[in-house]
């Protein structure tokens, strides 16, 4: 059992993994330390097996990108304050 968060090399060889299977075998693994939104788009990919274009792989490795520096958990810490407090995007 792992102890305490990934390193970002972990992460990127969890990611190359994760994306190689959602490539080769139209499956994602639930236990991969990746984000939802990282998730989600390797589940496009994967969804698109054995066909999935260059735009869902793109759209993978920018989701990771997110992931990597934060972008995608400051977008859900802000939906979810939203949606908490009724505010409206900006």
């Amino acid at each position: 059992m792992r102890r305490g968060r990934p390193t970002k090399e972990q992460l990127r060889q969890s990611f190359d993994r994760a994306l190689l299977r959602s490539m080769t075998e139209g499956g994602v693994s639930s236990e991969t330390g990746l984000d939802g939104e990282t998730q989600n788009a390797l589940w496009a990919v994967a969804r698109a097996y054995p066909n999935a274009t260059d735009e869902l792989v793109e759209a993978a490795h920018r989701a990771f990108a997110g992931q990597l520096d934060g972008s995608n958990t400051a977008r859900w810490r802000a939906e979810r304050h939203r949606r908490f407090t009724g505010e409206q995007e900006q």
